[in-house]
């Protein structure tokens, strides 16, 4: 089932010419746009406050910084496509500016959105909604040649809570779901692809962890992984806590993720999640 037509890029390569290495894991800092992400500590309350944590971010190692607009938390509220924009576009610009060489992601689901960021200078398209929730991603993808994480999601993030239940095998439905969306996108000319195994979406707790131990059978298609898994639910549920608590628990499920060969980890503490790489590469080069 090896997706040869997507080898396993090194690196990515943004249209705007800057190059994300992934010869070694990576972390992807999350910077939060919207009144209402499930962790609070992550909002970014205005312009100085995005400047200083993403100089931050970039200090600590973070090797991409991902914007996001629209809340896509277990029962958010659907936002207007022009509210996003609004949100996205001023920030994207400012951070471009202030900051030439770092490379940016958007996380969207909607094409214009992304059309609309590319063009303003971000490098990467991370869409939660595997092309599903807009019809034209993919072939917006495929025209703009930008670098793309592909989730697994089922619904939308008002409706996953409740299509959590999978008839067959949960890593071969997932496989099959990346097979059909990996041959579309193929169809549309895409480049550089990531897998994004969705996390918390559309998943139970329980499902969650089985989707991490079983991370390594993703690596049949041959393409990198992002492991989305900061301060979520299935980290501080189990633990009887809150997503403030989960820092401790995030970085031990970091740790599981990269020896299940995560390349790029997408975090909310950028210096924990370096630490836990330099960690693992200590080791296990140690250990050859």
């Amino acid at each position: 089932m090896q997706d040869t037509l997507f080898p396993a890029p090194a690196t990515l390569l943004s249209p705007h010419g800057r190059v994300l290495s992934l010869r070694q894991p990576q972390v992807m800092g999350i910077l939060n746009l919207t009144p209402d992400s499930f962790f609070a500590g992550s909002r970014v309350s205005s312009e100085r406050d995005l400047l200083a944590r993403a100089e931050a971010m970039l200090a600590a190692g973070a090797a991409v910084l991902d914007l996001g607009a629209y809340s896509t938390r277990p029962g958010a509220e659907d936002i207007p496509e022009a509210e996003e924009t609004q949100r996205l576009l001023p920030a994207l610009q400012l951070l471009r500016r202030a900051f030439p060489h770092a490379f940016l992601s958007v996380d969207t689901f909607r094409a214009r959105v992304a059309q609309a960021a590319v063009a303003a200078g971000a490098d990467l398209v991370n869409d939660v909604g595997g092309g599903l929730l807009d019809p034209t991603m993919f072939a917006t993808v495929g025209q703009l040649r930008v670098p793309y994480v592909l989730m697994h999601l089922r619904g939308t993030p008002q409706t996953m809570a409740h299509l959590t239940h999978y008839e067959d095998d949960l890593v071969l439905t997932l496989l099959r779901y990346f097979r059909d969306r990996l041959a579309a996108l193929r169809h549309a000319g895409a480049v550089d692809v990531l897998l994004d195994p969705g996390f918390g979406f559309a998943k139970n707790a329980a499902q969650n962890h089985e989707l991490l131990r079983r991370l390594p059978e993703l690596h049949v298609l041959g393409l990198p992984v992002l492991a989305g898994l900061s301060r979520k639910k299935m980290v501080y549920g189990p633990l009887g806590l809150g997503p403030e608590a989960a820092l401790n628990g995030t970085t031990a499920l970091h740790m599981v993720a990269l020896q299940g060969g995560a390349r790029l980890l997408r975090a909310h503490d950028v210096p924990e999640a370096r630490q836990t790489i330099q960690l693992f590469a200590n080791t296990f080069s140690m250990a050859e």
